[in-house]
């Protein structure tokens, strides 16, 4: 195992109560799909909607649907998450794409995991469902990226999907730096250096509403593949493991 910046947040004991989370969801001209979406997000959890520069009123919508909206200037999918990991409060912080193609209302079940002491990060590994869910040149992408993975890390992940949960002050820890399409594979990279146990569950992918911003061309799984590939290029996390102090006030 390599040595790293950040403790691997375990859980201390099992909790009797499922934890509050906080679901971070990158927004970017998404309003036809968003009253889905957060009707979806579990009861007495908050909802921070990061508005990439939307056009089509989605940050006023989604303000009027009860949820925290924060606006992210800069254009870029990791941009985006990083605003919202930096406004989240809770103690485990989910990601979630706010297209309409994922639940949040299974995240429930990816913190009860988390805070059991099962996994430190937990991935939605997506299963499509419905036509055109999965175009071919996306999951021939993904499938790519998780051979490329493997080998980095030794992770035999099958998807790098955005539907994830993880505690905010290790996350924070981890100090991820990628603000364009790689940011959910550093996550997942900085945490296997750091010693984090990884994992990853089934999850319904369906058709989403409107056409994607990335995946939906080839041109932009190009892109998004580039910026991943350059973070696997990243040499691995050196240097000592701080304690659990340090990652405490990391997330500060």
């Amino acid at each position: 195992m390599t040595d790293s910046f950040a403790t691997p947040p375990y859980a201390t004991a099992p909790p009797t109560v499922l934890p509050k989370a906080d679901i971070v969801l990158p927004c970017l001209d998404e309003a036809a799909a968003l009253p889905r979406v957060l009707d979806r997000v579990p009861e007495g959890w908050r909802a921070i909607v990061v508005d990439n520069g939307s056009s089509d009123g989605s940050a006023e919508l989604a303000r009027s649907l009860g949820a925290t909206v924060v606006t992210e200037e800069r254009r870029g999918f990791g941009a985006a998450c990083h605003a919202g990991l930096l406004a989240a409060e809770a103690e485990f912080v989910c990601f979630c794409d706010c297209d309409g193609s994922l639940d949040p209302a299974l995240l429930t079940g990816f913190v009860r995991r988390i805070a059991e002491g099962e996994c430190d990060l937990l991935l939605g590994r997506r299963r499509p469902e419905g036509r055109g869910a999965w175009p071919p040149h996306a999951r021939a992408g993904n499938l790519a990226l998780a051979r490329m993975l493997r080998r980095r890390t030794g992770l035999r992940l099958h998807d790098l999907g955005p539907l994830r949960a993880a505690r905010r002050a290790g996350l924070l820890a981890l100090d991820l730096t990628d603000r364009r399409s790689g940011y959910p594979l550093q996550m997942v990279v900085r945490a296997s250096d750091a010693g984090w146990r990884v994992a990853e569950t089934d999850v319904p992918y369906r058709p989403r509403t409107g056409k994607s911003k990335v995946t939906g061309t080839w041109r932009g799984t190009w892109h998004a593949v580039r910026d991943m590939r350059g973070v696997l290029r990243e040499p691995p996390a050196g240097g000592t493991r701080p304690t659990a102090a340090a990652t405490t006030e990391a997330a500060r």
